[in-house]
């Protein structure tokens, strides 16, 4: 259940009302520009989206997983470039010492990614290592006091933008797997750390990833999240769960956005005399996606109920990713197909969220990671 349903209707009606009247209208602006505008990082900072996840003791709205993930399918039926900006705060970047943090951790930097002062980032892939993460070759050796990192890592979310880095570094120089791997939270301004430009990616232009280097970067031992060695690579698992289902509900978001685009696109445009909807095979493929998306909506809400009442979820985190950012690329094919030569224009929305969308399948562990995730739970 909702924990607190008035309230949350109140959030979920103002951030409607935001998305209709605010995100779409800027979505080209944001295209062509390949930035956020800062009125609305300013915007979501007011409205608390920054720390929609982050407990409210920190300063943020403590939303329950289901909240959580009805908010991103709301925020992601614009273009979910705009999530990104702070999803980072409320997802990958924050986690981690929202989970296994220390106290002081806690108190010195969630408050602030809460408020949107800082941005947060999360430092995992590797250009020899993405899915496999006992393969990563970023080290941490210990030195009195602190830990110095050597290494790079990329296709970092928000990094250009990033005030403080959650960092999986190799510790345990010996080893060869995710046992050796600790998690690090590192400040943008230590000596020695330095941002590449931004990468070109096929879509999501105004979502920023690039590089991060390390060159002997210090970091204070008592920056190693949870205090201990080697439980790094834990500590990304209990993230990346919930980071795979909220990456699921904006899946959801998007595909719903991509089917009313068909939809309406099918109502008005006329061949042979009628508007294309009444053609029975438009109208298959409109069914097959509203089919689709109902499915995946009801697959995430009820791994999110789960985790709330307190249990794992890494096997339906990873049954909702896969289904979930399937779906969410039949859809937008379909979308195309619907348009016709319109939707290949890069004047219709459904050109731009094709290529968009296209990410999903990717990153949080791609498709193939997640069917792997899926065999070895149902094997144990």
């Amino acid at each position: 259940m909702i924990r607190d349903p008035e309230s949350f209707n109140i959030l979920h009606d103002t951030l409607t009302r935001f998305v209709r009247e605010k995100l779409i209208p800027r979505e080209v602006e944001v295209t062509e520009t390949d930035e956020i505008p800062a009125d609305i990082v300013d915007d979501m900072r007011r409205l608390g989206l920054f720390g929609l996840t982050i407990p409210e003791e920190y300063g943020g709205l403590g939303l329950t997983t289901e909240e959580e993930v009805l908010t991103s399918m709301v925020v992601c039926y614009a273009s979910p470039v705009f999530r990104s900006r702070f999803g980072t705060n409320t997802g990958i970047g924050s986690q981690g010492i929202v989970i296994d943090g220390s106290e002081e951790q806690k108190q010195r930097y969630l408050p602030r990614l809460a408020a949107g002062e800082i941005t947060g980032s999360f430092a995992l892939t590797e250009p020899e290592a993405g899915s496999d993460a006992g393969s990563l070759r970023t080290t941490a050796k210990r030195d009195g006091d602190y830990y110095v990192i050597n290494g790079s890592k990329r296709y970092i979310t928000n990094a250009p933008e990033a005030d403080v880095f959650t960092v999986m570094a190799r510790t345990d120089l010996q080893s060869k797997d995710a046992k050796g791997v600790s998690a690090f939270i590192v400040e943008r301004n230590t000596p020695g750390l330095s941002v590449g430009g931004y990468d070109r990616k096929m879509g999501q232009r105004g979502s920023h990833t690039a590089d991060v280097m390390f060159d002997n970067v210090r970091v204070p031992a008592a920056n190693i999240i949870g205090g201990l060695e080697g439980m790094g690579f834990k500590t990304a698992m209990k993230v990346l769960d919930k980071a795979r289902l909220n990456i699921a509900a904006v899946c959801v978001g998007a595909a719903e956005r991509l089917l009313d685009e068909a939809l309406n696109y099918a109502r008005e445009r006329k061949q042979f005399g009628k508007p294309v909807a009444e053609f029975q095979l438009i109208q298959a493929m409109l069914a097959d996606s509203k089919a689709e998306i109902y499915a995946a909506r009801s697959m995430v809400l009820e791994a999110a109920r789960k985790r709330d009442g307190g249990s794992g979820i890494t096997l339906e985190a990873s049954c909702a990713k896969l289904f979930a950012a399937e779906m969410v690329g039949r859809v937008a094919d379909r979308a195309v197909q619907i348009h016709g030569g319109a939707g290949y224009m890069q004047a219709s929305a459904v050109e731009r969220l094709y290529r968009d969308v296209r990410l999903f399948r990717l990153y949080e562990g791609t498709s193939q990671i997640q069917q792997l995730v899926i065999a070895r739970h149902m094997l144990k």
